[in-house]
């Protein structure tokens, strides 16, 4: 059982529970070798299984862990260490200050069309490139979408299949017992866009309903309607749904902002700052609270500046000069006055 203070793989500190999804329980970590701020999350492996069907889950989940590695997106949540400690599979990665959309949705109600669009396509971008290199999500839905404080859109468990998905998101065909592909990504996708600008995924919370016709999603509905296709053949693949998303938001809209998030909890660092120096626990690069950070102001001057003023030994320079000149100027007029007498 993890505790705070474990270290997991002798760096990883565990400092306190964030969460708890389908694929397992998140910690808020400390890498103590590169004295960052991690999320450490333990792989959920059911409880019921024999011991050898429970140690081929955990070789599947260490090795869903590494693929996941290969998935480098902005829109993605990066793995950046899978590992094995006893019983337990625990994947590290970046830990991003955010909210989940299912919370989101939960407390706030349904987008508009354009911000469900501009969402789709920074997620369907992830996926295209998580497609790429063979790495289907498995189980897109709005918890594994996070809305975070910066307005950034990311997509997290990536090719992780610890628990199988809601079944208001999944494919007809995953559904069916066949493997997970891009196609049900693309379902999936359509899913959880249907659900955002609609309030209620398409085929109801069992997945098994009558599919709803739109009634809210405007210039979202032709894309929503063929990513639900029920062939997968007939979906569209990822990157056309990129560019048909793009094409509705026309690049007005640059970020998802939700409301603030809940405060990054406070991480133990490794060693104190220098006196007077403040410190900060991130995973990324940080920023001084705004009341240190030094005021910078853009001050256009009324009038050209005065031309400088010649002082000094220049100026003494240039009258003996002129002094010279005109004193030659005048012996020579003298002398020809002298040679023509």
């Amino acid at each position: 059982m993890a505790t705070e203070g474990t270290h997991v793989g002798g760096r990883y500190r565990l400092d306190q529970p964030i969460g708890r999804g389908h694929a397992g329980i998140v910690w808020l970590a400390y890498d103590t070798r590169l004295h960052r701020t991690v999320a450490a999350k333990r792989l959920y492996i059911a409880p019921d299984l024999d011991p050898a069907q429970a140690e081929q889950r955990r070789a599947v989940a260490l090795q869903e862990g590494r693929d996941a590695i290969r998935v480098v997106h902005p829109n993605a949540i990066s793995v950046l260490d899978a590992l094995r400690e006893g019983d337990d599979v625990w994947l590290v990665m970046e830990y991003v200050p955010s909210r989940n959309m299912a919370d989101f949705l939960a407390e706030h109600g349904r987008l508009t069309p354009e911000q469900a669009a501009f969402l789709g396509g920074q997620l369907g971008s992830a996926l295209a490139v998580a497609h790429s290199v063979g790495v289907p999500h498995r189980v897109l839905e709005p918890g594994n979408v996070l809305l975070a404080d910066d307005g950034g859109v990311k997509i997290t468990d990536i090719g992780i299949s610890g628990s199988p998905p809601d079944p208001a998101y999944r494919a007809p065909e995953v559904a069916r017992g066949e493997p997970a592909t891009a196609a049900s990504d693309a379902f999936s996708l359509g899913a959880t866009l249907f659900a955002a600008v609609e309030g209620a995924p398409p085929f109801g919370s069992e997945g098994t309903g009558d599919q709803a016709a739109p009634t809210h999603a405007g210039p979202l509905t032709g894309a929503l309607l063929k990513l639900l296709r029920s062939d997968p053949a007939k979906r569209p693949t990822m990157p056309d749904t990129v560019t048909a998303l793009g094409a509705i938001t026309q690049g007005r809209q640059q970020a998802f902002v939700p409301p603030t998030a809940p405060a990054m909890p406070t991480v133990r660092a490794m060693a104190a700052a220098a006196p007077g120096q403040p410190q900060y626990a991130s995973s990324g690069p940080q920023q001084p609270p705004a009341q240190q950070r030094p005021q910078q102001h853009q001050v256009r001057p009324s009038a050209p500046p005065p031309a400088p003023t010649r002082t000094g030994p220049n100026v003494r320079a240039w009258v003996l000069t002129a002094a010279a000149i005109l004193l030659a100027i005048l012996l020579g007029v003298l002398v020809v006055e002298l040679l023509f007498l």
